[in-house]
């Protein structure tokens, strides 16, 4: 990770910088920054600059032997402690390291969230256990292979259990020779205060809106547009940011299919329905509940607007063009139904039932309701 690759920060990095070229590396320092403000990547840009064998004056060279490894998170003076799921399998963080190097690889930006998903650990508590801290005492007794330093990142310090925090006070205190520790950490209030006197702060700030809207651009190609909106929600948590343009591709994928949804079931083309449901259950359950949940949302944005209420739509500029439309079709004669049908879709797929059937049965449902007249449309004979 070179500090090029990280989204603003720039104070942070001239001062991570001068403090290598000025040779006053402290031992032990606190990356205290919320969530999505780069503190990770940060800590991982500050040890491969300070192990780069072709350093440049404000960053790594990106190609030396040590920047390659560093690069793939594989350099052997580099160790890593992070919070997991204890149980049989799994008691220190070398036992997910693998893992774990794939899901920072993937996003730097990474969140508790985002680690714990990918080991579907979802609902587990995260500890730094007793056994890591021996581990880290092992670890940092060795002797280096190829850089100056031992560089130990800490990330979630807040974690640990009070036994393992305990157990690192007298390394923190009095550490080997040529030996650092990073610890990237989100609240401060949770860590030891022993451990937080033991160390050099380096404060992390929240990310601008506009070095967020610039990095979605050149990263995602949004338009500012939109790039201007979602910084605007991020608030300045990046790893938020991406959550949110994942949403406007999941967005507008929805609102494909729920215009081909309502357009068949308009015309009750059975053919179209029957390739659309198909095309729908290849898509994984956690997609489809997706669409359900979003074809919830269109549908009261389409009422409102029916019911003339408009200054409350919220819809991108291609969702209120189809709703403008079609919001004549979702009206007070209907809608409750509408919800009912959708929220009952969600409780069955929650419960494995076959897409399939499930979504045909929706189509059956929504041409009865599509086509609902109301009452001074009824034709009196």
């Amino acid at each position: 990770m070179q500090f090029s690759e990280i989204i603003g920060q720039d104070n942070i990095k001239e001062r991570l910088v001068r403090s290598v070229n000025e040779k006053r590396i402290s031992h032990a320092q606190l990356f205290l920054g919320s969530q999505g403000t780069g503190a990770l990547p940060l800590a991982l840009a500050y040890a491969q600059f300070i192990s780069c064998t072709n350093k440049t004056e404000t960053d790594s060279c990106g190609t030396c032997l040590s920047c390659i490894k560093f690069n793939k998170i594989i350099h052997p003076d580099l160790h890593f402690v992070f919070p997991i799921a204890l149980n049989k399998d799994h008691r220190k963080s070398d036992d997910l390291i693998v893992a774990f190097r794939s899901t920072f690889l993937n996003n730097p930006y990474i969140t508790l969230f985002d680690w714990f998903d990918s080991l579907n650990a979802e609902n587990k508590q995260a500890v730094i256990g007793t056994e890591e801290s021996a581990d880290i005492l092992r670890k940092l007794s060795l002797t280096t292979y190829e850089s100056e330093y031992k560089i130990m990142v800490i990330w979630l310090p807040e974690k640990m259990n009070p036994t393992a925090a305990n157990k690192l006070l007298k390394i923190l205190e009095e550490p080997p020779v040529k030996t650092l520790f990073l610890l990237v950490c989100e609240n401060e209030e949770q860590l030891l205060r022993t451990i937080v006197s033991r160390t050099q702060l380096i404060k992390i700030n929240k990310l601008t809106e506009e070095q967020i809207a610039t990095a979605l651009v050149q990263k995602f190609e949004l338009s500012s547009e939109d790039a201007q909106k979602t910084a605007h929600l991020a608030d300045g948590n990046f790893s938020e940011a991406l959550l949110l343009v994942n949403d406007i591709e999941n967005n507008s994928q929805n609102l494909s299919n729920f215009q081909g949804l309502m357009r068949n079931c308009l015309k009750f083309n059975i053919k179209e329905i029957i390739n659309w449901t198909s095309g729908i259950s290849e898509g994984g359950r956690e997609r489809q509940k997706n669409f359900i949940t979003y074809a919830l949302h269109i549908s009261r944005q389409c009422f409102l607007m029916n019911n003339g209420s408009e200054s409350l739509v919220k819809l991108t500029e291609k969702e209120l063009e189809f709703v403008k439309k079609f919001s004549a079709f979702v009206h007070e004669y209907n809608i409750e139904q509408f919800t009912e049908e959708l929220n009952k879709a969600f409780y069955h797929l929650e419960r494995n039932a076959n897409p399939k059937i499930l979504f045909m049965d929706l189509a059956f449902k929504f041409n009865e309701l599509l086509n609902v007249p109301k009452p001074n449309e009824v034709k009196v004979n």
